[in-house]
């Protein structure tokens, strides 16, 4: 079956913090950060930063809506940015930090006013929702070196989103966020307690301790691409052990049980997947992810492009 590709532009300031938060969902083929909006053609960073070309930062997303919808994309949007903030979004002002929605055709114009719409109404926010909703123009590709940033440079990605009050904000007004509703119903008991809880599973008893299938790990809340078949490998500890993410992890300093452990959480959905330790392969980087079968939902090489994972397959190419 063909897919049937479409196209999402969203501006939410620095094109830099707007890639990270979509590129790992299923259905997402690919995210382009560029220039849309103004008038000049092929602009420069530097013309666009000059505030005299009328075009917005912003970001570009094909997608499969059969597997991610233009709603999804909606939701996942506004969690990124201030959505009452017209002058810029955080540290970056200007008319090139401007958030607003791109609509494509009179469904996603439709869908985008009904999302604003539902967040004005809300009472989320004590004032205005200025997010402008506007007619798709041609979308300019930016310089190669601000092309997946976070991938690039992710410490600096990591200092720039902390440092600029985006991750602060986020925290503060959308962590507490209801994304995935009725977590009780959809996941065992197990997927629960691990995930929301912290909650350790048994060594030796859980699904993926032995399992040796190629494919990859995603989040079983989120669906968020987590790891590889092929930087798995058996520590001998009872719980799926892996060299290296397929992105970055969520990592924090866990003092509980009376030890310093780091923790590492999904970026997305914040679930609990495990711990990172420095005692792993030392020809492969030297750490152990070492996660709950709980916390993961595995997906087979081959069916990577039915499930929406199609760009992973690249992983697998020379395996």
């Amino acid at each position: 079956m063909t897919k049937q590709l479409k196209k999402a532009t969203f501006a939410g300031g620095c094109f830099w913090c707007m890639v990270e938060p979509f590129d790992r969902r299923p259905g997402i083929e690919s995210i382009v950060s560029g220039y849309t909006g103004g008038h000049t053609e092929n602009p420069t960073y530097e013309e666009v930063c000059s505030e005299t070309t009328g075009h917005l930062e912003a970001v570009q997303i094909t997608y499969d809506p059969a597997v991610f919808s233009y709603k999804a994309l909606l939701d996942l949007y506004w969690q990124q940015i201030d959505p009452t903030d017209a002058g810029g979004q955080f540290n970056d002002r200007g008319e090139s930090y401007k958030p607003a929605i791109f609509y494509h055709d009179d469904e996603q114009k439709q869908l985008a006013e009904q999302s604003k719409e539902t967040l004005e109404a809300s009472g989320k926010f004590n004032k205005p929702i200025v997010v402008e909703i506007r007619e798709a123009k041609p979308f300019y590709l930016a310089e190669e070196n601000h092309q997946d940033y976070y991938k690039k440079h992710p410490f600096h990605y990591k200092m720039y989103k902390k440092g600029s009050g985006r991750q602060g904000f986020i925290k503060e007004h959308w962590a507490n966020e209801n994304t995935f509703a009725n977590l009780r119903e959809q996941l065992t008991d197990m997927q629960y307690k691990v995930t929301q809880e912290d909650v350790t599973e048994p060594p030796f008893q859980n699904e993926y301790w032995d399992h040796e299938e190629a494919g990859i790990y995603v989040d079983v809340v989120s669906g968020e691409p987590l790891f590889s078949s092929l930087d798995k490998y058996d520590a001998g500890c009872g719980w799926p052990s892996f060299t290296k993410p397929i992105a970055p992890l969520e990592e924090e300093l866990d003092t509980s049980l009376g030890m310093r452990r780091v923790e590492v959480r999904s970026q997305y959905a914040d679930s609990h997947l495990g711990h990172v330790f420095d005692d792993g392969p030392q020809e492969a980087g030297g750490m152990r992810y070492c996660i709950n079968s709980a916390a993961l939902k595995f997906i087979p090489k081959d069916q990577l492009d039915e499930q929406g994972y199609g760009k992973y397959k690249v992983l697998f190419e020379n395996s």
